[in-house]
């Protein structure tokens, strides 16, 4: 579903992404952990073309995205992302904001597109906000309309840049049930998070990233039990810490 062959990606001097190669198959669940800085977030930007890439080569879905991202329409809405900040839309209700995006890139009707939306916004709990405004939404309700907005467009792979960081913690769990719920579907998921009880429970595969690289890779029940490398140890045991 996702292919990235050798990704690198440079700011002048500094080198954010170094040769990074990854492949994701349908229906994988991938968590992407590690230290601000290690450049999870700007690795998954670049597969939706919200970020270039200085080399290397992206494919999704079979689709191959320039470097410099101007075939992104190609990709026609496969991929949907959600923001550690909502980015709704303030001066729109819950359902326009669902609604725009496939009313204008896929030219849905305005019925078949409304009936989408009121469906998703049933499916992530929130069917009775569907004519609020943002703003009168708690985080952890701004961030399910904020995932529902994404399936809107029936995306065949969901990005997640740490969806959960900006809500307060008793919002937290509303928001990691609904996206259990999707992985339990079948999507493919690819989530920057430190939310490691997801990780462990959700998540196909644990990539953690530090200074650019990809560390270290394996199985929940291996990476958090038996970690190989130094600095998963020492990143784990600093998580851990946090924790308790």
């Amino acid at each position: 579903m996702i292919s990235l062959d050798r990704i690198h990606k440079s700011y002048g001097s500094l080198q954010v992404l170094k040769s990074i190669s990854l492949a994701v198959t349908a229906g994988e669940r991938v968590v992407l952990c590690g230290p601000s800085g290690s450049g999870k977030s700007t690795l998954i930007r670049c597969i939706n073309g919200l970020e270039t890439r200085t080399s290397g080569q992206i494919l999704v879905n079979g689709h191959e995205l320039h470097p410099n991202c101007e075939n992104i329409a190609d990709l026609n809405g496969e991929v949907g992302m959600v923001f550690q900040q909502f980015n709704l839309f303030p001066h729109l209700t819950v359902l326009q904001n669902l609604m725009l995006a496939p009313r204008i890139v896929r030219k849905l009707s305005r019925e078949e597109t409304r009936a989408r939306a009121l469906r998703l916004l049933e499916r992530v709990k929130i069917a009775d906000k569907a004519d609020a405004y943002p703003g009168q939404l708690s985080g952890g309700q701004q961030q399910r309309v904020a995932i529902a907005r994404a399936l809107c467009m029936q995306p065949k792979v969901m990005l997640f840049d740490e969806p959960t960081s900006a809500l307060d913690p008793e919002m937290v769990k509303e928001v990691l049930d609904v996206m259990t719920d999707l992985a339990r579907e079948g999507m493919t998921m690819i989530v920057v998070t430190h939310e490691m009880g997801f990780a462990r429970t959700v998540a196909d595969r644990v990539i953690f990233m530090d200074g650019g690289v990809i560390v270290e890779e394996d199985a929940p029940a291996s990476f958090f039990a038996r970690p190989k490398h130094p600095r998963t140890k020492e990143f784990l045991r600093q998580v851990y810490e946090h924790i308790h």
